[in-house]
């Protein structure tokens, strides 16, 4: 798979995550997929831009997500691992807008995110983002969400 990108807008005081997915009505960060040739951090550049019209700057990394249960089979038997990168980024200017990819775009105060509709695994890069305590490496998920 490839990086999400969170936004930091303020500094520390006010996070700006920019959701564009859903997931049984629930909030997921765009997944974002390197092309051939390209750095992590151009792709998340071009794929936050992309799907949010945000132009971003690429600031740090808040964690690696993988879960060895979740797998990707193919028709031609090939087997693949699901990993992510949670990336952080602070806007540079643009403005949000919905594109073909995306239901719909915001921005959104840290404690403006504990209420919404989120999956568990993009709520967890959250609170890894907020604890301050960045960057991780979790293997995660289990049914009560990752660990």
């Amino acid at each position: 798979m490839g990086p999400h990108v969170l936004a930091d807008a303020a500094g520390a005081g006010f996070a700006a995550p920019a959701f564009g997915e859903f997931v049984d009505d629930e909030q997921a960060a765009p997944v974002l997929v390197v092309r051939r040739g390209e750095s992590l951090a151009g792709c998340g550049v071009r794929e936050t831009r992309e799907e949010t019209g945000i132009e971003v700057e690429i600031t740090g990394i808040v964690g690696t997500y993988t879960d060895p249960r979740h797998v990707f089979a193919y028709d031609d038997g090939e087997v693949r691992q699901e990993f992510s990168i949670c990336l952080l980024g602070r806007p540079l200017g643009g403005e949000l807008r919905v594109s073909d990819e995306s239901h719909g775009v915001a921005w959104f105060t840290p404690a403006e995110t504990d209420g919404l509709p989120m999956v568990a695994n993009i709520r967890k890069r959250l609170a890894d983002w907020r604890s301050g305590a960045i960057p991780v490496v979790r293997q995660c998920c289990d049914r009560d969400g990752p660990r």
